[in-house]
């Protein structure tokens, strides 16, 4: 049970500072991935408040878990490697890429043990 919070509490965190912080998630999105813009970043913060919901009150945990891991893959791709690619200094950009990866790999692992709410 502890486990479950432990793991779904900072996504909770993320996801309010989506709306908390808005110019400093502006800042990262880089020109080509954002056709939406702020809507994105709002979108993607409702995403992460519902998923460390449903995982805390193990309602659709599959589904949102499946729903974190996409959301973690398009981090890694539209965010994580196009600064690895852009940026001279890469190690706090890898060090997130690696962060992202293993949590996308927590989410698929949750995924696959956990059903429904019994």
């Amino acid at each position: 049970m502890a486990g479950r919070f432990l793991f779904a509490i900072p996504f909770a965190v993320f996801g309010i500072n989506h709306f908390l912080m808005l110019d400093y998630y502006m800042g990262m999105l880089t020109s080509f991935i954002m056709p939406l813009g702020v809507y994105t970043i709002f979108l993607t913060g409702l995403l992460m408040i519902g998923v460390s919901i449903s995982i805390m009150t193990r309602w659709y945990v599959r589904q949102a878990a499946y729903v974190l891991a996409g959301l973690l893959f398009l981090f890694i791709v539209t965010i994580h490697i196009p600064h690895l690619l852009i940026e001279e200094e890469k190690t706090i950009y890898l060090i997130t890429l690696l962060k992202d990866i293993s949590l996308m790999g927590g989410s698929l692992m949750i995924a696959g043990v956990c059903g429904e709410k019994s």
